[in-house]
């Protein structure tokens, strides 16, 4: 069924997105059926990611395991409004701690309207939605990985896909503040304020312009409309300008608000840049140096303004209290986000199968979204007993056997036995830019989170549905398609020598894309960039 266009009061998206586009919307009407096919022997074998196949519990383990089951089997709603609990893996050399929402957005649940916003602006990228089959289009995995090949858990774990990580990591970077000037923060000058008031960082760079300033000291942006030979610091205009745009409607501009939405697949989708690279100015005569951090930023705004197209899939809920049932369960089908079956095929076809990253909106809270995944484990476990089982068939039940299933009047009809799952997912957290070089895996951040849910099985095996024994879970997940190029309508041809300054075709081009609806900077540049800095 189509919608009508919808018109987006989040006031950075209104500046993303051409209000003339509709959104694309769909409901979780039923469990996802994810392919006609059964489960068989001549299911496709692609190469599957190096993993470690014996992942025993510890007795502290499966006593954690216990009392989370146990307390969910006394009271199911209290546990499912449980906050999941994140480890941090890495720390990183300088991970951002901020909330990107304030106790104030927190209490009033304006995260809920913020995701759904986003959720609106990537969907109108997803450019194989309108093809697609309106029965559970908007939370079937194949239309999220690149290949549907395992569909079963025994299949899964014959082929040693219970744990994966991709072999790249994705790079951590700031989601570059709008309350701080995007990619117009200073933020290796020691006199920027180190605020998220925007007035205070605003009047900042009104009373110390970029030509008062060292060049290595200017922001991403100063520097890029310096290489260009920009002097009316264009791209750099717009990014303030953003801001304050919000700030004079509302009077202030929430901390959250900032490009996560392009570093997250520019992260997988871009080599890292491993060294700062210094380059000649348009002017002939200026050498600027641009760090890691300064190339991460302009392929972040890159990625956030002009996205390939993209593959996306989950629920649409912009309701901040959906109904539920004395469970806990969410009784509206239409504030359904992912469903834990469509999750499970997802990431293990995906990172495991495939070994190509994808978006997740970590939890449906206010804490975080938009991180790259980095891998997974999980272990089977038999929610009837309670405990862990190495083995699929010790630890799936049957529905009649399953006497604690608090979601039994939920199942599909097609349902013939459930399996429990625990799953640890490593994803990518943000950093805060510095001018550290070289830059190297170390210094990302990396955060764990533990997922615990049911699997719902039909007769052969295959994953047919499920449900989540948490209210906070991922919300939706995005990739952009494989091989998929972020460019601005303004690329110049030819090739840039690092020797020397950029081509003079590629100044004017870069200034039409500074100046464009979705400001952002030339493709070609941010390439080259990460190509010089990884020595090519």
């Amino acid at each position: 069924m189509s919608t009508p266009p919808k018109e987006h009061n989040c006031p950075i998206l209104n500046i993303f997105k051409d209000k003339s586009e509709g959104c694309g919307c769909g409901c979780n009407t039923a469990p996802p059926s994810q392919n006609p096919e059964t489960e068989t022997a001549v299911e496709p074998q692609p190469p599957v990611a190096d993993t470690v196949t014996d992942d025993t519990p510890s007795d502290e383990q499966a006593k954690q395991l216990l009392a989370d089951l146990q307390a969910f089997d006394s009271d199911p709603k209290a546990f499912m409004d449980r906050q999941l609990v994140k480890r941090t893996e890495q720390p990183g050399e300088t991970a951002t701690t901020l909330p990107l929402f304030d106790k104030a957005a927190i209490d009033g649940k304006e995260y809920v309207a913020a995701r759904d916003e986003l959720r609106t602006l990537l969907e109108a990228n997803d450019t194989e939605r309108s093809s697609r089959a309106a029965f559970n289009s908007n939370d079937l995995a194949q239309n999220l990985v690149d290949t549907l090949s395992y569909t079963g858990l025994q299949s899964m774990q014959s082929n040693n896909l219970m744990q994966a990580r991709l072999s790249v990591q994705p790079w951590s970077d700031d989601y570059w503040a709008i309350c701080r000037g995007i990619l117009g923060k200073r933020y290796a000058d020691p006199g920027f304020p180190n605020t998220y008031d925007w007035q205070q960082c605003h009047n900042y760079v009104q009373t110390h312009p970029a030509s008062s300033v060292p060049v290595n000291s200017l922001s991403p942006s100063e520097k890029y409309d310096r290489l260009v030979g920009d002097n009316n610091y264009t791209l750099t205009k717009k990014m303030w300008a953003e801001g304050q745009a919000i700030y004079q409607s509302n009077g202030s501009v929430a901390a959250w608000m900032g490009i996560c939405h392009g570093w997250a697949p520019a992260a997988y989708m871009l080599p890292r840049p491993t060294n700062a690279v210094t380059v000649l100015a348009a002017d002939g005569h200026t050498q600027i140096t641009f760090y890691p951090s300064d190339i991460k930023a302009l392929a972040s705004l890159l990625w956030a303004r002009v996205p390939s197209a993209i593959k996306f899939i989950g629920g649409r809920c912009n309701t901040a209290n959906p109904a539920r049932d004395a469970n806990g369960r969410l009784l509206d089908q239409s504030a359904f986000d992912t469903n834990p079956g469509t999750w499970h095929l997802a990431i293990v076809n995906q990172i495991g199968a495939s070994k190509r990253g994808m978006v997740m909106d970590v939890t449906y809270d206010y804490e975080v979204w938009n991180q790259p995944v980095l891998g997974y484990r999980y272990r089977h476990f038999n929610p009837q007993s309670m405990t862990y089982q190495s083995s699929l068939s010790a630890a799936a039940v049957s529905r009649a056997n399953y006497t604690r299933d608090k979601f039994s009047s939920y199942h599909s009809n097609q349902t013939a036995s459930i399996v429990g799952i625990e799953m640890y997912v490593s994803y990518m957290v943000e950093t805060q830019p510095s001018h550290s070089s070289p830059d190297s895996a170390s210094h990302d951040a990396i955060k764990e989170v533990r997922y615990l849910y049911d699997l719902e099985l039909d007769v052969s095996g295959r994953i047919i549905g499920g449900e989540w024994r948490s209210f906070a879970h991922p919300d939706f997940l995005w990739t952009p398609v494989k091989g998929g190029r972020a460019q601005t309508a303004f690329e110049p041809g030819g090739s840039w020598d690092r020797n020397g300054a950029v081509p003079s075709s590629w100044k004017s081009a870069a200034v039409s894309a500074s100046s464009s609806n979705r400001p952002a900077p030339l493709a070609a540049i941010v390439e080259h960039l990460i190509r010089f800095a990884n020595n090519g």
